[in-house]
């Protein structure tokens, strides 16, 4: 099954489907992610559920409903659902229909965001980078933005050598070196050259870079991707930023840019902080804007794939191996 670049499979893996502080406690709401009504409620423990959205009785909207404890109850005639999604109570009666119930999704709160797997239970949790593993981080969401491709067409472009000298004017020979998670759900690039001193950006590179550049793209389910910039270099630790893709109908894709950082104590930690999460927007933004036109204008068709390509090769059969989730259309 092709499941990349097509359009009616959806990939098991974690799409956000809000920020953490759009969802109070005690409250209720309904969310739209890859084409699915989902209504998610915040329990009076703090905990956020999922459901399918509409209620199996008449179809009301649960995420118009009241919280009640860590129930979500139907604003029409007041039936309760549980995380599970299975009914507990019906005012008018007493006994439960097998039927009463609806489809539950597994959630989890990080980076400042709500996520949800397209399933009851998620086998692994949403990615991380491997450098900030067991640190308190920090976190600052950019204001997400719309592609005219399928996700899976931007999310090459990190490992795209080739256009670092076509669009970005780098000329570096970049060495690649790939793991692949144990699911295989998980599939890391690492990219590694050295500076040419050809042009002043890449002499001003090197001199206060050193002489090699290094970065690495992590992709999780298809659908998100972290990326670690100015690894090993001097001056800098590194920078991470997250790309959580989700697709919002044929033709369009809505990209989430998540910045992150290690939390660091004190106001000299606090100000580094805040310098390093605005270098990794300053460069973010330097590569989105050179890429942007490529990206709204694309008819993706790979005709002919050069030996530099061989990442999006490797990409493409990565994905194609994903499976996928019950959004998916019926006809697939």
């Amino acid at each position: 099954m092709q499941i990349f670049n097509n359009w009616n499979v959806i990939a098991k893996g974690w799409y956000i489907a809000c920020p953490s502080n759009e969802l109070p406690k005690i409250k209720a709401k309904s969310v739209e992610i890859c084409g699915q009504k989902i209504a998610i409620f915040r329990g009076e423990d703090g905990q956020v559920r999922a459901l399918d959205a509409y209620c199996p009785h008449l179809g009301t909207d649960l995420g118009i409903g009241q919280v009640d404890g860590n129930w979500i109850r139907c604003a029409f005639h007041h039936w309760a659902f549980d995380e599970t999604g299975n009914c507990q109570n019906i005012p008018c009666q007493s006994e439960i229909p097998m039927k009463a119930k609806v489809q539950a999704y597994a959630t989890q709160e990080k980076y400042g965001f709500i996520w949800i797997y397209p399933d009851a239970v998620a086998p692994e949790s949403v990615a991380g980078f491997d450098e900030l593993q067991g640190k308190e981080i920090v976190v600052q969401p950019d204001r997400a933005f719309e592609r005219n491709c399928h996700h899976h067409i931007c999310m090459m472009n990190g490992i795209d050598a080739q256009h670092l000298k076509t669009i970005h004017h780098l000329d570096i020979k970049m060495d690649l070196s790939l793991h692949c998670s144990e699911l295989g759900t998980q599939i890391d690039f690492t990219m590694q050259g050295k500076f040419p001193q050809t042009t002043f950006r890449e002499r001003l590179g090197q001199r206060f870079l050193g002489s090699t550049y290094e970065y690495s793209m992590r992709y999780a389910h298809g659908c998100i991707g972290l990326l670690t910039m100015m690894k090993n270099v001097r001056l800098f630790p590194p920078l991470h930023m997250i790309y959580a893709y989700t697709a919002i109908a044929p033709g369009k894709t809505r990209i989430q840019p998540i910045y992150v950082t290690e939390k660091r104590k004190g106001i000299g930690g606090y100000l580094l902080n805040r310098f390093l999460l605005f270098c990794t927007r300053l460069a973010y933004y330097m590569l989105r804007d050179e890429d942007g036109k490529i990206y709204d204008n694309i008819r993706f068709n790979p005709k002919l794939l050069l030996s530099i390509d061989r990442p999006l090769a490797q990409y493409i059969e990565y994905v194609n191996q994903l499976e996928p989730s019950r959004w998916s259309k019926k006809e697939v």
